[in-house]
């Protein structure tokens, strides 16, 4: 699955959702995980209701998106694009995060986890 993370140098989850001015974004698998690309982000437009749009839909490929800090109406912009975001509340690891995502991908993973992984591929529920 594609995860965004909020990063400045690719090293730190260390910005929030809204002032970034890049993703990193990642693939990751139980087994597997890589660095797909840094997506760039505009100010596309001058209300905060655009900018937070602009975001999701460039985001919509992305399963999951881990920052350090976002805002409710952000989080439920994502939401609505059936994106999970994650929230640090401070600096951590990239790397650390996504090998703890792995490990949890590996076991068992809570049912939010399971869809988000699931995102883009129908379901037997989907086609009725």
């Amino acid at each position: 699955m594609k995860i965004a993370f909020t990063s400045s140098t690719g090293e730190m989850i260390d910005q929030h959702f809204g002032m970034a001015k890049s993703f990193q974004v990642w693939e990751v698998g139980p087994e597997e995980a890589h660095f797909l690309e840094t997506l760039e982000v505009g100010e596309h437009g001058l209300d905060e209701e655009d900018k937070i749009s602009a975001r999701a839909k460039a985001l919509s490929d992305c399963a999951i998106v881990y920052t350090m800090q976002i805002g409710g109406p952000a989080a439920a912009k994502l939401v609505a694009h059936k994106i999970h975001p994650m929230k640090t509340t401070t600096e951590v690891s990239l790397k650390e995060t996504v090998e703890r995502l792995q490990e949890v991908l590996k076991g068992n993973p809570p049912p939010w986890l399971r869809k988000a992984m699931n995102k883009g591929t129908a379901t037997p529920f989907d086609e009725e």
